[in-house]
Order: structure tokens, then C-alpha cells, then sequence
């Protein structure tokens, strides 16, 4: 792709990376992925004026229902979850979509057109830190259906690999609005001018720094974590422990907010298994696998300590895995140390 200049817009950077694809591919450039990522960031600048207002307006607090999670809804998730499936609705570019709000798949009715892609979206990550005005966001990840010449989508054009995923991002509200996405060409960051309304490109080429300088994890777990995720732990935040130690703790909470900052200042993410249930808390095709994708493209990896994140086959819409990611060589770092306890040595 040609190297972009100063005051290069989302829509334009997406259209010159759909004219290379085509290239690379031999296929005819249609225009439909760059319109489908202009439709999700006009439900991200929607959704980040209104989170913007959150102090001012009536939409904190609990909105009096569970999501299939077992979660308290918040009044800002149910705004930004209807935010997101009506414009996708509505953008003829998706057949079929899932959210971290909605138990089953929501299906794109006649008389609007059924597009070329699946679509499942974490509308509003980290909203429990909405009263206390920490940074959240929206995570996306993109899948082309399986049948071209399909009138609606299926359940299985979501439940796939990350590995087969077209496209991902995610849009943080914060100081600014960002929205980072890849297509598996590099990671591109934007952040959103609000004189212009407009999407910039801020940050061309994401790739995580070399140094793995922080750990993010929630330590009032360790309790229950594994032998192997106490003894890792110990060895990053250990002073002079070696390679990979001296780590400095920074965790906020808010899963887009931690990620972001390491993917632009290197570290390494944890939400390991539980000791008990050998289970994790986070949605594989909402959370992980988006993230997954972005973090391999910017030259990290992501894992559950056994396994690569985008190469778990999903056996549900709201299948939860453990979930480490970051710098290749912390991750791979952890992997060593379950396989460790798991062989006994």
C-alpha cells in the first residue's frame, strides 16, 4: 500500500487497502469492505457522542435487565448495542451478526439487503468503569459468509476461527476516539477530529515495541489462578529475575483501554484460567479473537496458555477462554511455564 500522508480519512485509507488486496488477489475491487468500515465508524462517532455525554445526560446506571452473560446491563451498552445492529442493518454490507448483548444471532431481515459479511461486535467493553469516566470501547470482528450467492447468513458464517477472519478493530472513547482495525496488512490506528467528524490516520503501521515493559492482570484473583500464572507473575514483576522481569503493573480494568496501551507501549495482557474450572471469563468471538487478530499483525500473539487464540474452532456464540496476550516472546514465555507445570518439571 502507498504510504499514506497527513490528513488521510478512514474511508480513503480503507479504499486504498481494498485496491491492494484486489491486486494481490487478482479479484475485482467492489468497495463493500471499506463501505461496511465507514457504516461501523458512524455507529462509533454516534456512540462516542453519547458517551461523551454520560455525566450530563440520563443514560448511567442500570437499565433493570441481565445480559446472557448474567451481567447487569448498563443504560450506555443497550444505546450502543441498538446503535451498532441498526446501522449494520441498514448498510446492505452484513448477512448476519452476533453481540456480547444478545443471545442468539441477529438475522438482517427484508427488505434490507443481505451483504457479504458476518459481523460480531462487543458493542461497549469495560462498562462497568462507565460511572467512573475510565476509557471503554467497541471490539469488532469480521467475517466474509461462507456462501457468496447466500440470501441470508448462518450461525456458521460466526462460528469460526480467528485465523479465517477478514477483518478486526476496535473504536476506544477516551480522550480522544480511536479506532484501530487490520485486514491482516498491518495495524492502522485513526483518531477521530470531532471539529470535521472525520476519522484521521494517526498511527500507520502499528507493531507492539520490542520491550515488554508492563503486565496487566486483575492481581486480587491470584487466589485462584494456577501455580504456573503465581510463578509467572512473580518472575515479570521480580526486579532482576532475568529476561522478561522487572515489569512495572499496569491495569485499568477495562480490557480495550489495557490492550491498547500495551499494544502501543509493549506488555502483556492476563485473564488466565481459573485453578477450580480450568475456565476463563472473556468471549472468544467478541473479545479475544478480535484482539488476537490485531495483536498478530502487529507482531504480538495471543493465547489461552495451551492454545493460539485464532486457531480455536467456536462451539458457541458465547463460548468464554482464557485469554494472554501481548509481546510474542511474554506470551510464549507464560505457554512454557503451563507446560512446565504440566509435565511435572
Amino acid at each position: 500500500m502507498e504510504k499514506s500522508q497527513v490528513g488521510t480519512t478512514l474511508t480513503h485509507h480503507a479504499l486504498v487497502s481494498q485496491r491492494a488486496h484486489a491486486k494481490r488477489t487478482g479479484e475485482q475491487p467492489a468497495g463493500d469492505f471499506s463501505e461496511l468500515l465507514n457504516q461501523i465508524a458512524v455507529a462509533g462517532k454516534i456512540i462516542s457522542a453519547e458517551v461523551n455525554m454520560a455525566g450530563l445526560a440520563d443514560i448511567l446506571g442500570v437499565a433493570g435487565r441481565t445480559n446472557v452473560q448474567g451481567e447487569e446491563v448498563m443504560k450506555l451498552d443497550v444505546f450502543a448495542n441498538n446503535t451498532l445492529v441498526e446501522v449494520l442493518r441498514r448498510s446492505g454490507h452484513v448477512c448476519i451478526m452476533a453481540s456480547e448483548e444478545v443471545d442468539d444471532p441477529i438475522d438482517v431481515p427484508a427488505p434490507h439487503y443481505p451483504g457479504k459479511y458476518a459481523i460480531a461486535f462487543d458493542p461497549l467493553d469495560g462498562s462497568s468503569n462507565i460511572d467512573v469516566n475510565v476509557n471503554i470501547g467497541t471490539i469488532f470482528s469480521i467475517h466474509r459468509r461462507r456462501d457468496p450467492y447466500g440470501t441470508r447468513g448462518k450461525a456458521d458464517d460466526l462460528l469460526r476461527p480467528g485465523s479465517e477472519l477478514a477483518a478486526a478493530g476496535y473504536i476506544i472513547y477516551g480522550s480522544s476516539t480511536m479506532l484501530v482495525y487490520s485486514t491482516g496488512h498491518g495495524v492502522h490506528g485513526f483518531t477521530l477530529d470531532p471539529s470535521i467528524g472525520e476519522f484521521l490516520l494517526s498511527h500507520e503501521d502499528i507493531t507492539i515495541p520490542e520491550k515488554c515493559g508492563t503486565y496487566s492482570v486483575n492481581e486480587g484473583n491470584s487466589s485462584k489462578w494456577t501455580p504456573a500464572t503465581q510463578k509467572f507473575v512473580e518472575h515479570v514483576k521480580a526486579p532482576d529475575a532475568g529476561a522478561l522481569s522487572g515489569m512495572k503493573s499496569r491495569y485499568i480494568g477495562s480490557l480495550v483501554a489495557d490492550f491498547h496501551r500495551n499494544l502501543l507501549k509493549g506488555g502483556i495482557f492476563l485473564y488466565p484460567a481459573d485453578a477450580e474450572t480450568g475456565e476463563g471469563k472473556l468471549r472468544l468471538l467478541y473479545e479475544a479473537a478480535p484482539l488476537a487478530f490485531i495483536a498478530k499483525h502487529a507482531g504480538g500473539y495471543a493465547s489461552t496458555g495451551h492454545d493460539a487464540i485464532l486457531d480455536i474452532e467456536p462451539d458457541g456464540l458465547h463460548q468464554r477462554v482464557p485469554l494472554i496476550i501481548g509481546n510474542r516472546d511474554a506470551v510464549e514465555l507464560y505457554e512454557r511455564r503451563v507446560g512446565d507445570e504440566k509435565s511435572g518439571s
